[in-house]
């Protein structure tokens, strides 16, 4: 390995949820943090952008309130296929933002902390030897670290990517669009979930009454079709409740955001002391609405073991524990309404049985005896040096 550039003691490579989570919690304990973030500025993601009550709560413990961001709030949720469409109210409050607006709060919080944020950093390759990291990056500087925080979200980075397993076989799209006004006041306080062929998908405000409109397909169902465009006509064609949704809508982007291969199902188990976090450690099926708060929880978890002296062995382990029950539920179900039968026969069952959908939402959830408690305040706000 050539000299490194420089020598850090953490590194987290990424600037999502989990990066940011992870670089403000090191941070606020006093510890010196260098954050990488590939891109140059603030960006969209693919990304149901849903804040479960945990996820909130995370927020909150950082200094981050998704109200004073403009969230919106949602209360129920709606389930829509063909003709058919049941709804019952969420088990809790939830609020609905859009990675955009979150994420840069996020980074900033980072930034303020003390951590060294640089963006536009691209990681090709990390290696370890002598119990110290290596990250080559792009511009062929490298840099020694320490820890590495593994937090590059739903791209793998190579020679660490994620296996396959559970469900992989989806590719994903989103698209912001500005809703005609009686279909906005329609969507309000509502999460929609909408089943259609060989996919499904969901619709809710966020902030400025955008609203946001994501999708999963199977890979053989898109290649049959053609392109978005095509799967789009198909999906209003097959779902009648979104096509009445998005009469007179218009769409806020040239072209949709995808990404495909996204390992639904996913537990991290990575040796060598790498700390994973966020979609590097767990990938559950979107239509939970959880994503958001296992990236800020394995985060959080990731920094507590870390600063406790534990190791990522065992990181990955209770992690692992605490979400394997959920994960494998929330799996099941999203291979179950890719299917003909699955999209037939949901709309039926939860109309007869509305408390499944509250059930279904509770039992994905992080588990509220894993949750965690506010972070260590730094030296100064313990009246210390730094």
């Amino acid at each position: 390995m050539s000299n490194p550039s420089a020598t850090v003691d953490n590194l987290v490579i990424g600037g999502g949820l989990a990066g940011s989570m992870v670089a403000i919690r090191l941070a606020t304990a006093g510890h010196e943090v260098t954050l990488l973030e590939k891109e140059s500025s603030v960006h969209h993601k693919v990304c149901g952008e849903f804040l479960s009550r945990e996820a909130v709560d995370y927020l909150h413990q950082v200094g981050i309130d998704p109200l004073e961001l403009g969230a919106a709030t949602i209360r129920f949720v709606r389930l829509s296929s063909k003709r058919k469409v049941v709804e019952t109210a969420l088990p809790f409050t939830a609020l609905s933002l859009s990675r955009f607006t979150l994420d840069a709060a996020m980074l900033s919080r980072a930034a303020e902390r003390g951590c060294d944020v640089q963006r536009g950093v691209f990681v090709d390759r990390l290696i370890t030897q002598d119990s110290l990291w290596f990250a080559q990056l792009r511009d062929r500087k490298s840099l020694c670290a320490r820890t590495v925080f593994l937090a590059n979200g739903k791209h793998d980075l190579h020679g660490w990517e994620r296996s396959s397993t559970g469900q992989c076989d989806l590719v994903a799209f989103k698209l912001h669009w500005q809703l005609d006004r009686a279909q906005t006041e329609a969507l309000r306080e509502f999460v929609e979930i909408f089943l259609f062929s060989g996919g499904y998908g969901g619709l809710s405000l966020v902030e400025r009454d955008v609203a946001n409109l994501c999708l999963v397909v199977r890979r053989a169902r898109l290649r049959k079709i053609g392109g978005w465009t095509e799967l789009l006509a198909s999906v209003l064609d097959d779902n009648r409740h979104l096509q009445q949704r998005l009469q007179g809508a218009t769409a806020l982007w040239d072209r949709p955001l995808a990404i495909s291969s996204i390992p639904y199902g996913y537990l991290a188990g990575r040796p060598f002391g790498l700390w994973c976090v966020g979609d590097q450690a767990a990938v559950i099926p979107s239509f939970t609405g959880d994503g958001m708060s296992i990236a800020l929880h394995s985060a959080a978890l990731a920094t507590e073991m870390y600063l406790a002296g534990e190791s990522a062995g065992q990181y990955n382990r209770r992690l692992h524990a605490q979400l394997r029950r959920g994960m494998s539920l929330a799996t099941l179900l999203s291979r179950i309404m890719v299917t003909r039968a699955g999209r037939n026969l949901a709309p039926f069952g939860l109309s007869s049985f509305p408390s499944a959908m509250r059930w279904i939402a509770a039992s994905t959830r992080v588990p509220e005896h894993a949750r965690l408690a506010n972070p260590a305040p730094s030296p100064e706000q313990r009246g210390g040096a730094h």
